[in-house]
């Protein structure tokens, strides 16, 4: 079973390979220096390769778990996409494709944090948030007015 983690990951269509060893995607923006990928994994287990197959399921198996418990605590308390990105960078340690999966992931966030920035996204957010608040305060208000400051399931039929 090939996994590729013991070897150069292959550059997609969209990303080019500067001369001093930095890429730049499609739109010419230059990203990180592109390093290949190769297994974390101790020399004494990459000599020896049914150690190393089971070094990998190993950390497939425990990447696996981690991503289980954060897509649990999406809907359960705790940081579930803390957890999420976790596993999918203990999987990037040895497979390329979670390398890839992950700088992608990283990509994305950084830009949509920027475009978090801009003025004009904030005060389209500002005057979301304060419209829903207005909707609430006055749902809320509608409420106390009906039937005053008693629990929904105290309410007796009227």
């Amino acid at each position: 079973m090939n996994t590729g983690s013991d070897r150069e990951t292959n550059e997609s269509a969209a990303d080019a390979t500067n001369a001093d060893g930095t890429t730049a995607d499609a739109s010419g923006k230059e990203a990180t220096p592109q390093t290949p990928h190769v297994s974390k994994a101790p020399a004494f287990i990459k000599a020896r390769r049914t150690l190393h197959l089971s070094w990998q399921v190993g950390v497939f198996v425990v990447g696996l778990a981690v991503i289980a418990a954060g897509v649990a605590m999406l809907v359960l308390p705790g940081p579930g996409w803390v957890a999420i990105f976790a596993g999918l960078a203990i999987w990037a340690t040895e497979f390329a494709w979670a390398h890839l999966v992950l700088h992608w992931t990283k990509r994305k966030v950084t830009e949509a944090a920027q475009k978090a920035l801009d003025p004009k996204v904030r005060r389209r957010n500002i005057i979301l948030t304060s419209v829903g608040l207005v909707i609430a305060g006055a749902l809320i208000g509608f409420y106390l007015w009906k039937y005053g400051l008693v629990l929904p399931w105290n309410i007796k039929d009227q």
